[in-house]
């Protein structure tokens, strides 16, 4: 009875500053259940007041009271539904912005995050009304394109960031249609920003992504910190740091999103990197290593599952086998030649454990491939061929033939790292692909001749070592040397004897004394670990004493 009668009143005055304050205090003093109950009305005068009138603050605290009403007194809900609260609300903000064209932008979206912010306090589980709201404000934002106004872009941050931060789940909020769009008006840096959020979101909360269309309406979200877009800056111009933390937060994402069942969880990676190839090469170097590991993974499972249905001939793993082949091959374009390497030695391993000998070759054919044309840099190629061997050493897949060509690969190109030091290493560790145990190969004499060209490279390391600058560097490779004849004379390696052992040792001794020697206490102390590690054999009670008797120190 008292309200329209005052409203009346407000209205008729004409005088925006008394409609501001008139309205304020009937917000302010008329209890919460009255408001409710005379919506109709009250929302019915904010059209007719003075254009200039702030009716965006008005409405803002009339939400805000009604939410907290609704957040205090649960039994209330029913009231909410029954007087249509939100329809009410929806219509009387798109009613208000159409009579009031000057109004600004920034007020505009803030009315829309005063009606989401209701919405998500009263309506939490209606997810169609937060799709509304974000629609209507699409429509708002139509024709606007990117916007450029800072309070304006606060308003649609805040408009976003409400339902993530309200469901913590971003599988619920990418069920929201209108949210990309949205998200879409906002200009590159800041679309970045919550691209950003969205992914600390996930991993604060540890929400995993199940679906492949889940996962690709996430990747559409985050397309901006993904891929180049029009109107993003060259990668040159953004800060390294900031770039860098942004791809490694993406190569983390990828671990979310998982699935149990393999079909649905091999869409999934396929997905995924059709995004990621699109990030041009400087994201490749981040992002495909994570979704290399995830697909490895995948892996492991189908092994464990021994899923071996497949459809012309083709299994599943060898499909995802496939997959990361392709994936590694497109590091090309970083260029990544190490990165590379060190994936399809993983991948190779992978094929190993199982049993998929071809695919196993064409991995191992590839890492030499990139060795040969993309590794020159001389320290990387030590590590490489390390890396090479020490996997190789683990392959047991491989036939006779296979696996002799890979060895002859590595031992050769073990003899032609640049420096002697690095070309002995490498060579004395290309014994052990000779003297596999589980996985058999046990070729004694080959592993003898692996030792005994070590020790030549050795020998002409320390004559080009005692010419320039004295040649007590270079003795450490020979003591190196007699520590591999002991591992395989234990071993029991029956080309290795009492007498080969003698003979280095006392070649050592001999240099030690020699006057081109320069003494080097790091060299000393490992020669003389070595000499108590025999001694300490000696004295032992069992058949290992007996081998070792002979040796004379």
């Amino acid at each position: 009875m008292v309200l329209p009668r005052v409203l009346e009143q407000v209205v008729n005055c004409k005088d925006e500053l008394a409609q501001y304050y008139l309205m304020d205090c009937i917000i302010q003093v008329f209890p919460d259940e009255y408001h409710l109950q005379t919506l109709d009305t009250l929302l019915g005068a904010c059209p007719q007041l003075q254009p200039t009138v702030d009716v965006k603050t008005i409405l803002s605290q009339l939400m805000e009271r009604l939410s907290n009403y609704a957040a205090s007194t649960p039994q209330v809900l029913a009231d909410f539904l029954q007087v249509e609260a939100f329809s009410k609300l929806s219509e009387a903000v798109v009613k208000v912005i159409e009579v009031q064209p000057d109004m600004p932008l920034v007020g505009a979206v803030s009315l829309h995050v005063a009606l989401l912010t209701f919405t998500l306090r009263v309506h939490v589980d209606r997810l169609d009304y937060v799709d509304q709201v974000l629609g209507a404000c699409v429509k708002k934002l139509e024709g606007v394109g990117k916007v450029k106004d800072n309070k304006a872009t606060k308003q649609i941050i805040a408009l976003l960031t409400a339902p993530l931060e309200k469901y913590n789940n971003i599988v619920t909020v990418l069920s929201l249609t209108n949210y990309p769009k949205v998200m879409e008006h906002l200009d590159y840096g800041t679309n970045k920003v919550m691209a950003v959020v969205i992914i600390q979101n996930i991993m604060k909360n540890g929400t995993f992504i199940m679906e492949a269309d889940k996962v690709e309406a996430l990747c559409e979200l985050l397309k901006e910190i993904i891929q180049d877009s029009d109107g993003s800056p060259a990668l040159d111009e953004l800060d390294e740091e900031d770039f860098m933390e942004e791809q490694n937060l993406v190569a983390r994402l990828v671990q979310m999103l998982t699935n149990d069942d393999n079909s649905e969880m091999f869409k999934i990676l396929q997905t995924v990197r059709k995004y990621f190839l699109k990030g041009g090469p400087k994201r490749l170097g981040y992002t495909l290593p994570s979704l290399v590991f995830s697909a490895l993974k995948l892996v492991r499972l189908l092994q464990q599952q021994d899923e071996s249905s497949g459809e012309d001939g083709v299994t599943f793993p060898q499909k995802v086998f496939q997959f990361l082949l392709q994936t590694v091959e497109a590091l090309s374009v970083v260029p990544a030649p190490e990165l590379a390497l060190r994936l399809y030695l993983q991948c190779a391993e992978a094929a190993n454990n199982c049993d998929l000998e071809p695919i196993a070759y064409e991995f191992f054919t590839q890492a030499f491939v990139l060795y040969e044309e993309e590794i020159a840099d001389s320290k990387a190629q030590v590590t490489a061929i390390h890396l090479i061997i020490g996997t190789l050493q683990r392959m047991h897949v491989f036939g006779v033939e296979n696996r002799d060509t890979l060895t002859h690969k590595a031992t050769g190109y073990s003899a032609k790292l640049l420096k002697k030091p690095d070309q002995c290493r490498a060579v004395y560790a290309c014994s052990h692909l000779f003297w596999v145990v589980d996985g058999r190969v046990q070729d004694g004499e080959r592993v003898l001749l692996c030792l005994k060209r070590a020790l030549r490279i050795a020998n002409a390391a320390q004559q080009m070592a005692s010419v320039t600058k004295g040649s007590g560097g270079t003795l450490t490779l020979f003591v190196e040397i007699l520590n591999k004849y002991l591992y395989y004379f234990e071993h029991g390696n029956q080309h290795i004897t009492n007498s080969v052992i003698q003979g280095l040792i006392e070649l050592i001794v001999t240099e030690m004394q020699s006057d081109n020697t320069t003494q080097d206490p790091m060299v000393d102390s490992f020669f003389a670990s070595t000499l108590r590690y025999i001694r300490f054999q000696k004295q032992k009670g069992d058949g290992v004493a007996e081998r070792y008797a002979s040796i004379e120190l």
